[in-house]
């Protein structure tokens, strides 16, 4: 196995869902063999083409008709494939920046938004009922509630203790390391199996990168609103559910230092 495939093995992201994982994140592995060393494309770039792909795909949907379909499903494929390749080739050459990460996960949500908006619009189109909307808004609505959650919980952590992240950071870096650890390139057939069964929970993971999976189905095989009720209902889940586990875990550690007021 040459050097070079490795390196671009480790920059894959170890907590990807299950079609990121499994798919999109080796076929993007496979493009950056092969461009990762061309100076003039930057990760900020691959972004942007991403992006810009995304939006094509969108027009498609809204264009309607089968072939459009087609093709759409087909570009949200290479935008999802370049969304990955942009931070591994970052992570590869080492330049990772604060600016690029944020113009990576403030795209990530816009095409989303896009993209479910386009296709809640095709179903009204063909159904002539505005329940596709309503499960696209609603889908979407849900999904940025879990991101807002999450990073609220982060701020109201972080304003009560400065070492907050930091602590995280340790963490994650922990499981990154145990993941590397149990499995990849250097390791055997059974290992990587053992750890692929115990990834299997992220099939119920609907996040991005299942998303594209879901999308893709419907568009080829014209299946929108059973989609989008799949898509709504998910996302109502784990936006209430996300709530009610960062809630709790505020309240534990609140909990928890008033004891030890108190103890003291």
């Amino acid at each position: 196995m040459s050097q070079k495939l490795q390196r671009l093995w480790a920059t894959k992201n170890k907590n990807d869902e299950w079609w990121s994982s499994f798919v999109t994140s080796p076929l993007a592995i496979a493009g950056n063999f092969v461009v990762v060393d061309w100076k003039w494309l930057t990760p900020n770039l691959l972004t942007l083409f991403s992006f810009m792909t995304a939006i094509a795909a969108t027009v498609l949907i809204v264009i309607g008709g089968q072939i459009e379909f087609f093709v759409a499903a087909v570009l949200i494929h290479v935008s999802h494939v370049m969304d990955c390749m942009d931070g591994q080739m970052a992570r590869y050459r080492k330049i990772a920046s604060r600016w690029g990460g944020f113009f990576d996960k403030m795209t990530d949500q816009v095409q989303v938004s896009l993209w479910f908006g386009a296709i809640g619009y095709a179903g009204f189109v063909q159904t002539g009922s505005i329940a596709p909307i309503l499960l696209a808004f609603t889908g979407v609505a849900f999904y940025s509630l879990r991101g807002y959650i999450k990073y609220a919980t982060i701020y109201i952590e972080m304003c009560d203790d400065k070492d907050y992240i930091e602590k995280s950071a340790v963490e994650v870096s922990e499981i990154d390391n145990k993941n590397r650890d149990t499995a990849g390139l250097r390791h055997g057939l059974r290992a990587n199996l053992c750890w692929l069964a115990s990834q299997q929970r992220k099939l119920l993971n609907f996040d991005e990168g299942v998303f594209i999976f879901m999308l893709s189905v419907a568009l080829v095989f014209n299946a929108i609103t059973p989609m989008l009720c799949v898509f709504a209902t998910s996302q109502i889940f784990y936006g209430v559910a996300r709530s009610f586990q960062r809630g709790r875990q505020l309240h534990r550690n609140e909990l928890r230092q008033i004891m030890t007021t108190t103890e003291k």
